[in-house]
């Protein structure tokens, strides 16, 4: 086993090493405009058994030939949750208070899926998400801790999962058993994010804006910034940055695109900041939106989406980082979105509060609302397409949409 070390905290010199460690219906009908009438006649006192009998059933007839039309027939019974149109729901086998916050499949077997959240969650599937089941891990179960497990990510047969408190796992079988890579206790901030890039490689980062990256399954790694979020926007005071002087906070949100650009939005939502590979440092930059970001992304075609707090969603002018955006009318109801995942160049979905999802069909110029899914009792957090024909929403209280297309 290997245990993970930073040589030094000055990242001019950003090189960890690892050393040896043994620790491893029917329509009601109208009434009749006329009906019959029965005229009793008067008869004595003498009058027969028979026809008095004919009476009561000739005025029981009548009562019914009243009473059934009015009735009409029996209603069927309606759905109070009307199926999503293009997606289900999946039910799961965990808690209804853990929050869902990654998935993942094997490249080589599409069927074969691992489910991250919080309370140490980590589900299985082997049906392409439509059943799921526990999955445990030793080597994460032996100290009392309760793992919240933000990110997962496949190569070939080869996955990682990142974690809060300090976690790092590494399968190289798909899966079938994870050994745990110790962390040295001076890693800078909390592993969110991690990407599998090539066989024995992944890069990590932490949402105080370290990259670190590895080809040697996981022994050593190599800082691909020289310096934390933190130490630039302080360094860079004068920058005209708005909110970046004496910054201590961290990252909210993080996302890569396909090509390795990060783009990520500061804790406060007051800007955001970028970074390319071969740059040093992040990159900040102002938002040109008076409400504050609550995360942002990058779209199929290269440019970049923004959410705002309150709903908004607004898209970059081309393509590449900029920082002018246009906004685009959606139907939030008041409810903030939350994430965006494209499924394809001109098709993609949007969650948010509330069971909020939109959808789009002409690459965000027009946005149509789901409206089955007003009836989802849970927050979607996460749009997650692994091709086209398989995607996921993720949300709290174990709620979890299969996309059926």
């Amino acid at each position: 086993m290997a245990t993970l070390q930073l040589l030094t905290t000055d990242f001019s010199k950003p090189m960890i090493l690892l050393k040896p460690s043994l620790f491893v219906s029917t329509p009601l009908r109208h009434c009749p405009t006329s009906l019959p009438r029965f005229i009793p006649r008067a008869s004595s006192s003498s009058s027969s058994p028979l026809s008095r009998r004919h009476f009561v059933s000739e005025t029981a007839a009548l009562s019914l030939a009243l009473t059934v039309p009015l009735l009409g027939s029996p209603q069927p019974a309606k759905s109070e949750e009307p199926a999503l149109s293009e997606w289900e729901k999946v039910s799961l086998p965990i808690d209804p208070g853990v929050v869902l916050l990654d998935i993942a499949f094997v490249p080589d077997d599409p069927k074969h899926g691992f489910l991250l959240g919080t309370r140490q969650t980590l589900l299985e599937t082997k049906d392409g998400g439509q059943s799921w089941a526990p999955r445990s891990i030793p080597s994460a179960e032996d100290e009392d801790f309760n793992y919240r497990f933000n990110a997962i990510s496949f190569k070939g047969k080869e996955g990682w999962i990142v974690g809060k408190p300090a976690i790092l796992l590494h399968t190289s079988d798909a899966g079938d058993s994870w050994e745990r890579i110790p962390l040295s206790s001076q890693l800078p901030g909390d592993m969110v994010y991690i990407k599998a890039t090539g066989e024995k490689s992944a890069e990590m980062v932490t949402d105080e804006g370290a990259i670190y990256v590895t080809s040697n399954r996981g022994y050593n790694w190599r800082a691909a910034v020289q310096e934390t979020v933190s130490a630039t926007l302080n360094r860079t005071v004068s920058s005209g940055i708005s909110g970046a002087s004496y910054y201590t906070g961290t990252f909210n949100a993080v996302n890569r695109s396909p090509d390795g650009r990060y783009v990520a939005v500061s804790s406060r939502g007051n800007f955001f900041l970028t970074w390319e590979p071969g740059q040093p440092y992040w990159q900040p930059h102002n938002r040109s939106i008076a409400r504050r970001i609550q995360n942002m992304g990058w779209r199929a075609d290269g440019g970049l989406w923004l959410l705002v707090r309150g709903g908004g969603l607004f898209l970059s002018k081309g393509t590449g980082i900029t920082e002018e955006f246009e906004e685009v009318p959606v139907q939030s109801r008041g409810f903030g979105i939350l994430d965006v995942g494209y499924r394809s160049k001109d098709e993609a979905w949007a969650a948010g509060g509330s069971g909020i999802l939109l959808r789009t069909t002409n690459g965000g110029k027009t946005w149509v609302r789901d409206k089955a899914a007003d009836n989802i009792a849970a927050n979607l957090y996460s749009v997650k397409f692994v091709d086209d024909n398989q995607g996921f929403v993720l949300g709290n209280d174990g709620v979890l949409l299969r996309y059926l297309g």
